[in-house]
């Protein structure tokens, strides 16, 4: 297997009018031997193009692609020694699952009995042996897929590339695929780059996950890490379902104590696109949030005092306190419900304040009525700050 580096890595189309259209911008990323490295973002962010580039479908505008300590910009893709699976499995139809398994293998003049053995591990590998004598037609959606995933195994790469290879299939058998891809990477120890708009996906599968925003690189971590701590605004939103809650605000100090107080985003809106969100209806709700930082928050916070800044804390960081626990008050918040989700094995539930509107993952069972006022409690060791203006992480 291999190591893959990219270095300032961009990418610029002429526009329709010809002024510049940067597709991937300054990217830099370093995928281990054996790691399966996820690009996530939503769709147009430069994720197909960036594994192009790395496979040589496109040529860079400018930056550096190395395998192996090896700078490969010049390289012909057919010599890169790099196999790539797409979004539609792109069989031939006409042929068998075998002979779709060997296509690749016979034009690089590779021996029968080569063929034949690589053919029937792949099969094996992938649970296709039942079906060698099928055409494409005569297959599930899965079962078309293995074989495209099998036809770049059969190969033996260094680096196998995919470029949202489940995005066809029906939920279940994404499920099913994910799993046969992470069984794969474990048992071949391989170096693997894979592509999805996908976050649950990305989380599942990756050793590492790169959140692409607009062309450009915002975080590379383990999934963890981004669900925990994410670098900025877009990471804290894109990561995580429901996405994390934001609410806009100041900070202000009282008798030597850190507080966060709500704001209405109309009244002064930060200067990057933000994913907060809107109460719908601001007249029907209860006097502003206001909360106390914790210590640890608090002494990172001291830069951003009087400064406007974006609050925000995960759905399952947000409970109906205990009716005999110890409550701070500075912890605790009344919102309104607006509405109630239940998904069986928890409800999520819907609420607004005074300026936005945001959800609190609640047990199965538990009932809220619209309208009705409800105390909730903030686990502030979970809160996030982040700098209005930047979107960047305090």
């Amino acid at each position: 297997m291999a190591r893959v580096v990219v270095e300032h890595l961009t990418k610029i189309f002429p526009g329709p009018r010809g002024e510049p259209i940067h597709a991937v911008r300054d990217v830099s990323l370093t995928v281990e031997n054996r790691e399966l490295l996820v690009l996530v973002g939503p769709s147009g962010c430069g994720k197909t193009t960036t594994l192009r580039l790395i496979a040589g479908l496109e040529e860079p505008t400018s930056g550096i692609i190395a395998l192996d300590g090896q700078k490969v910009n010049q390289v012909p893709a057919k010599d890169r020694d790099i196999a790539m699976v797409f979004q539609n499995g792109a069989l031939y139809p006409h042929m068998s699952v075998a002979e779709n398994l060997a296509f690749g293998l016979k034009l690089r003049r590779c021996a029968r009995g080569e063929i034949e053995q690589r053919v029937r591990e792949a099969a094996v590998l992938l649970d296709l042996s039942t079906c060698l004598d099928r055409k494409p037609e005569a297959l599930s959606g899965g079962q078309r897929q293995r074989v495209a995933l099998g036809r770049a195994l059969v190969r033996r790469p260094k680096v196998f590339l995919f470029d949202e290879p489940l995005s066809n299939l029906d939920p279940p058998m994404r499920v099913q695929m994910r799993a046969e891809i992470s069984r794969l990477h474990s048992r071949l120890a391989a170096t693997m780059l894979y592509v999805t708009h996908d976050q649950v996906e990305a989380m599942s599968l990756g050793n590492r996950v790169a959140v692409i925003k607009e062309g450009a690189v915002q975080q590379v971590a383990e999934p963890l890490r981004l669900y925990r701590q994410p670098a900025n605004l877009f990471v804290a939103g894109f990561i995580g379902s429901p996405p994390m809650n934001f609410f806009q605000g100041t900070l202000a100090a009282r008798a030597n104590t850190l507080f966060f107080e709500e704001r209405n985003i109309l009244d002064a809106a930060p200067s990057h696109p933000s994913p907060l969100k809107l109460n719908p209806n601001p007249n029907s709700t209860p006097p502003r949030l206001t909360l106390r930082l914790d210590d640890a928050l608090a002494t990172r916070s001291q830069p951003f005092m009087g400064k406007q800044v974006v609050l925000g804390i995960r759905a399952e960081s947000i409970g109906r306190p205990s009716p005999l626990s110890e409550v701070s008050p500075a912890q605790t918040i009344e919102a309104v419900a607006q509405w109630l989700e239940p998904l069986g094995w928890e409800s999520l539930l819907h609420l607004a304040t005074a300026a936005h509107s945001f959800i609190a993952r609640l047990p199965a069972g538990e009932s809220v009525s619209s309208n009705e006022r409800v105390k909730l409690l903030f686990d502030m060791s979970q809160v996030h700050l982040f700098d209005a203006d930047t979107g960047a992480a305090v």
